[in-house]
């Protein structure tokens, strides 16, 4: 979390994106619709293009907005993307469509928590990005992590809820209690013992995870 000064100042560095995504952005922020905050954006597209992911999965697809910037961002890799809001979720649709993107960015729509027997048909994904409702993060990880290959990623975003996880004292009631979650999913995540994870202050915060190898992984890939 930074200061608003420092905030601008970085968003005046970014490159320009193309006109249609910044289209995307002006119209997410006319209609209040949550797409990921531009400086966390940019920041989770350097760190996918280190790692080079060739798969990913994302939960929480809203208007497609971040599967099309990683699409964009990572040419050889594709996305598998959940949304469970219909209205959204054909708006997805038409900005993939519009951006020729439908090869390599598969929506389905659904509830995430209904569609984990679907997903385990798939192959492994390299990445796994967390981005939907912020008080079922616990039950997003358990159901897909296991769907993530040793040594993969999994990102968590909205992490720090606007600094709210570091205050005591809340008035608002469910904002609270979302704090509370929130707060209750990072610990359980930083103590995890087969993930790697910190928390890092852009955006709202994201929590980035790496899946630890065990031996018998190991023993797999020699063999």
């Amino acid at each position: 979390m930074i200061e608003e000064r420092l905030k601008h100042y970085l968003e005046k560095q970014i490159p320009a994106r193309d006109q249609y995504i910044e289209q995307m952005e002006r119209e997410a922020h006319e209609q209040q619709v949550p797409i990921m905050d531009l400086l966390g954006m940019e920041s989770l597209l350097h760190l996918l293009k280190m790692a080079a992911p060739a798969r990913i999965l994302e939960i929480g697809t809203a208007i497609g907005y971040s599967a099309i910037r990683m699409a964009q961002a990572l040419p050889e890799a594709t996305i598998v993307s959940i949304e469970r809001d219909e209205r959204r979720y054909e708006e997805a649709h038409k900005h993939v469509k519009a951006l020729g993107l439908e090869s390599r960015i598969e929506l389905l729509f659904g509830d995430a928590l209904q569609l984990g027997e679907k997903l385990e048909l798939y192959p492994l994904f390299d990445v796994l990005f967390i981005d939907a409702a912020k008080g079922q993060y616990r039950r997003f990880f358990d159901m897909y992590s296991p769907m993530v290959r040793p040594g993969g990623l999994i990102l968590s975003d909205n992490v720090l809820f606007r600094g709210l996880v570091a205050e005591t004292d809340i008035e608002h009631k469910r904002h609270k209690q979302l704090a509370t979650k929130i707060d209750t999913y990072n610990q359980w995540l930083l103590e995890h013992p087969q993930y790697d994870t910190r928390i890092f202050p852009v955006g709202d915060g994201i929590a980035i995870s790496i899946k630890r190898e065990t031996k018998g992984d190991t023993d797999d890939e020699k063999a």
